[in-house]
């Protein structure tokens, strides 16, 4: 399958067997204080600085959440996605749990962007579909449900099927859906990290669909998160993680050096290149 999403000037293609898509997170005040507090304030220099900086580090998608306390997510979300759109050519993500904000945001976004996202609850499916069909724009499918996240593959499976059978009715192409098999925490669960990973495997192999993830909250309450957080990327990448939510700072040369050994980057030119263009003081 193929999810196109297409920027002010770039557009991008999400396949399986093609180059890792990432999608930059840092936009999101989720423990950000400065960010959110400059987002509470209306300051949005700090979100278009940092639009800039990730597509420099290498995100080919950026995701914009502007959810924090204090926040009117209905007036800053479209505004905000319009400084970004603004700042830089490649797709956005449009991160919020509140189908209004998502409504405004979708009216003022340039190309096509990604919807982060529906999930299996009744109240989600009916909100966030409808506007998905309208728009004609792909979306994250979550992996929970009524009741929460579920501990086992089968049950994050019935899910996505859920979902894709729900927009299915509504004439949402299978290509533009989208799932996020959700990480949970292995300090609290041992088994966290396998369920996710069979789940992505299951979701690639048999019903074929893209698949994004968000890597930091497997590593939560652990040392050296940043070596945890690598090591569970590339696993992903492998098991079927198309599209991964996470700071290209920090996972760039990772994921292509994965893309690489998976055969998915022709004489290495991707990986050469991308070393080339790092500070001769940081190669190694």
């Amino acid at each position: 399958m193929e999810t196109v999403l297409k920027g002010a000037k770039t557009t991008v293609v999400i396949s399986r067997g093609g180059p890792t898509v990432i999608i930059g997170e840092r936009i999101n005040p989720t423990g950000r204080k400065k960010l959110a507090a400059s987002l509470t304030a209306g300051d949005l220099s700090i979100v278009r600085k940092e639009a800039l900086k990730q597509v420099a580090e290498g995100a080919d998608v950026i995701d914009v959440n502007v959810g924090a306390a204090g926040v009117d997510e209905v007036k800053l979300l479209p505004e905000v996605v319009k400084v970004v759109a603004e700042a830089v050519d490649v797709p956005l993500c449009i991160d919020t749990a509140n189908p209004q904000a998502l409504a405004e945001a979708l009216k003022v976004c340039p190309g096509r962007p990604l919807v982060n996202s529906v999930n299996g609850e009744e109240r989600s499916l009916q909100a966030v579909l409808p506007l998905v069909k309208e728009h004609n724009v792909p979306v994250i499918g979550l992996l929970m449900g009524e009741g929460g996240i579920p501990d086992t593959v089968e049950g994050r499976l019935e899910i996505a099927r859920k979902i894709r059978d729900r927009a299915a009715r509504l004439g949402i192409p299978q290509d533009d859906l989208i799932f996020d098999c959700l990480a949970l925490t292995v300090s609290i669960n041992i088994q966290a990290a396998h369920v996710t990973l069979e789940t992505i495997r299951r979701i690639a192999t048999e019903m074929g669909n893209n698949v994004a993830l968000g890597a930091s909250n497997v590593s939560f309450g652990l040392p050296d998160r940043e070596v945890i957080n690598a090591s569970f990327m590339a696993l992903a990448i492998a098991a079927g993680v198309t599209c991964p939510i996470t700071n290209p700072a920090q996972l760039k040369q990772m994921i292509l050096a994965t893309d690489l050994l998976l055969g998915r980057d022709e004489w290495a030119m991707r990986y050469i290149t991308y070393f080339r263009s790092l500070p001769k003081e940081s190669r190694t």
